[in-house]
Parts: structure tokens; sequence; C-alpha cells
């Protein structure tokens, strides 16, 4: 991808670890199918696992987690609680 623009990359860290929670599964468990300069800055923070190996998922720390989720409900929970489309 080209950039002819500066790019937040902790904005987009954060929508990924969003939508890692979106796929959680196994109490602590994502689908890694995102950037992977993404998925190892999020490794470097020690947010998740190291994202290079064989799984197809990726763990998510404790703390992973807790920051996982209060992003989801940061950037995509509907204020009023009703689903939207």
């Amino acid at each position: 991808m080209e950039h002819a623009m500066n790019v937040n990359l902790a904005a987009i860290d954060d929508a990924v670890l969003a939508l890692l929670y979106l796929t959680l599964h196994d109490h602590n468990r994502a689908w890694k199918s995102f950037d992977w300069d993404a998925l190892n800055r999020l490794h470097e923070r020690g947010l998740i696992g190291d994202p290079v190996n064989k799984a197809k998922s990726v763990v998510l720390s404790a703390e992973g987690v807790r920051e996982a989720e209060r992003l989801f409900k940061r950037l995509f929970a509907s204020p009023d609680g009703a689903a939207e489309s």
C-alpha cells in the first residue's frame, strides 16, 4: 500500500485490536487475518502473543483482552445499545 498521506498507526492498531475482539473464541484466541505489521506492533506492546506461527489464530494476553473489549465498545458500540444496520 502506497501512502500519499500520514497514517495514524496507533489508530489502526486500536481498530485491529478491537476487531480481534469481534473474532474472540476460547476466552483469549482470535483469528489473525489482519495486517502483519499491525499484529507485530500489538505483539511488541504485549497485547497478543507472537503472530508468526502456524496457527490461524493468535492468543491475546489478559491485558489484550481487556483493551480489545474497551476499544471494541468505544469504536463500534451503538450509543443507545440498539443494533444498527
